[in-house]
């Protein structure tokens, strides 16, 4: 499990393509300090396993899975990447939870100063855009954000000069792709009322509450038999 709060960045320093997968080495400084053969370290917000280390660079192997769902595949030599180990039991919780299994990506579509703040607004999918709450959290290529607006279309982000200093973020530009993971809290509440186990057959409460269509079976009569009126 990772906070989003990016420790360091990285540089990609080799790249080995196989047919559908790829092996990357990275380069940083910071999470040397105790990263060891078998850790999980968050690379732009993918969770990886660092399966080599030398001085100050560590190996990961990327499946074709993570490449088609992540824009792991569009980096190069040289490529600059958001680093973060996995969270320490005694550690600070500054972020959110963050799991570094990406939902999908967005593209960047704008950037906008506002005094000391840089608005970023990026383009995604509707089935990402559904788990999307003003107010609520998303992470970006690893970086634990606030959403500041959504719509049906997009979302915004607004970035702190400490963020933006310490982060890949404000090095891209308008079009680039970035890495979405969705606040997990929103996912696992909707599978659980949607009256679905993972073999698609209905629970009880939720063949209760509505149908076993496969939509949500949040309906009027389910609030009101669970005490919202």
């Amino acid at each position: 499990m990772f906070t989003g709060i990016i420790e360091e960045i990285g540089t990609i320093t080799s790249i080995t393509k196989g047919a559908r997968s790829s092996r990357l080495t990275i380069k940083g400084s910071k999470i040397f300090d105790d990263l060891h053969i078998g850790d999980s370290v968050a690379v732009n917000g993918v969770c990886l396993t660092a399966t080599s280390k030398t001085g100050n660079t560590f190996t990961a192997d990327v499946m074709a899975e993570t490449l088609r769902r992540s824009s792991l595949g569009a980096l190069n030599i040289g490529s600059y990447v958001n680093l973060e180990r996995a969270m320490a039991a005694n550690g600070r919780f500054g972020g959110h939870i963050v799991s570094g299994h990406i939902d999908g990506t967005g593209v960047i579509e704008s950037f906008e100063r506002e005094d000391n703040a840089v608005w970023v607004t990026v383009k995604t999918p509707a089935k990402i855009l559904r788990y999307i709450i003003e107010k609520g959290s998303i992470a970006i290529d690893g970086i634990s954000l606030t959403v500041a607006y959504v719509d049906d279309r997009c979302f915004k982000v607004s970035l702190i000069p400490h963020t933006g200093a310490n982060t890949t973020l404000l090095d891209k530009k308008a079009g680039d792709i970035v890495n979405l993971e969705n606040d997990v809290v929103g996912k696992y509440v909707e599978k659980l009322l949607s009256g679905k186990n993972g073999d698609g057959n209905s629970n009880e409460e939720g063949a209760e509450a509505g149908d076993d269509s496969g939509g949500s079976a949040i309906t009027m009569e389910f609030l009101a038999q669970h005490g919202f009126s």
